[in-house]
């Protein structure tokens, strides 16, 4: 195996926040495309290093000890990246816990309820207006936090760019880009929300982490 790091990866919002991160550390890795839509991730040799058979999944090559080590589920990578590097993480305790706090808020709230919105309001084979509306209710509630966090500050911790935001900005970029939801969770009333994406998408090394691992075409 090459000595890069090996990303196993689609361009989905969970993702695109391995490979952000990637680029903002700037480390090398090799990229492999896991179609999800083809069933890839069921592969027995996916499955070796996602037994969850979930993108992403990542090899180090040189973890621990100079050891290989195989990591799944985003949170736990962009924890990892962070440690490794000694970078996008605060080195103060107490505000190392904050920012560990507003990534779980994103793994636990922000990912599987936006989530859940998209794929009730734009690809369910049938229309429930129950799970519209929950799902909805909870993407703007959750919207509304992140409102509230953001006044008045760059980033999710402050001034400092974090895994916290890393883990966040995709999944807010997903709700225009993926499912077109502008107008049914009125994301321009979320001001300050708005701003941050834009800080974070201008930034060179989301610019390019975004496109990576792409769609294959169909």
């Amino acid at each position: 195996m090459s000595k890069k790091i090996q990303l196993y990866s689609l361009a989905t919002p969970n993702g695109q926040k391995v490979s952000v991160a990637l680029h903002e550390l700037g480390l090398d890795f090799d990229t492999h495309v896991i179609d999800i839509r083809k069933g890839d991730q069921f592969t027995d040799e996916f499955k070796k290093i996602n037994p969850n058979s979930k993108i992403p999944a990542l090899v180090d090559p040189d973890g621990p000890g100079g050891k290989e080590l195989a990591l799944f589920e985003s949170g736990a990578i962009l924890l990892y990246l962070a440690e490794k590097t000694g970078k996008l993480l605060p080195a103060d305790p107490a505000a190392k816990w904050e920012t560990v706090s507003w990534l779980m808020f994103q793994m636990g709230g922000v990912g599987p309820m936006f989530g859940q919105f998209g794929h009730f309001t734009k690809y369910a084979p049938e229309k429930v207006p129950y799970a519209i509306n929950r799902y909805t209710t909870e993407a703007k509630r959750l919207l509304g936090v992140l409102e509230a966090r953001l006044t008045g500050r760059q980033y999710i911790m402050g001034d400092d760019y974090t895994i916290a935001d890393i883990a966040t900005f995709p999944w807010v970029v997903c709700l225009s880009a993926f499912y077109n939801a502008d107008e049914a969770l009125g994301l321009a009333d979320f001001k300050a929300v708005q701003a941050w994406v834009n800080r974070c998408m201008e930034r060179p090394a989301n610019k390019a982490g975004m496109h990576v691992a792409p769609f294959p075409a169909s």
